[in-house]
């Protein structure tokens, strides 16, 4: 499993979730998520062990200087698991359309395999 394919995955699971009023759905990949930005043990990476297929890795289309030793893959994890909590868990009746918002961002980051945040993120210096 790629990281677009995993990030299509999310989005399609968090507009599921939103539309069909599933918060257990959502809490459930609150947890997973924040879960891999902790642990860095990743959906993907595990998958691609078992099968014997290393397939996450991704071309490098862009090359900025690398400051922290940190996987960007892992600091996307922990921001979207601390985005949804407080966008879903704590003010979901005021930032509703964060929730809906960040559904198909992720899910437009899946399809095409462009993320604005990854990008972001790999700009700050993450690798």
């Amino acid at each position: 499993m790629t990281n677009r394919i995993y990030r299509l995955l999310v989005g399609v699971i968090i507009l599921t979730g939103l539309y069909f009023d599933l918060p257990m759905v959502l809490y459930a990949l609150i947890g997973v998520v924040l879960f891999e930005g902790i642990t860095n043990w990743r959906i993907p990476v595990i998958i691609g062990k078992l099968s014997g297929h290393n397939t996450t890795s991704e071309p490098d289309t862009f090359h900025f200087k690398q400051r922290f030793n940190i996987d960007a893959e892992h600091v996307w994890c922990l921001i979207l698991g601390t985005v949804l909590i407080i966008v879903y868990v704590l003010f979901y009746d005021k930032l509703w359309f964060l929730a809906w918002f960040m559904g198909f961002a992720i899910l437009g980051a899946g399809i095409s395999g462009v993320c604005p945040l990854f990008i972001s993120l790999k700009r700050a210096g993450f690798r």
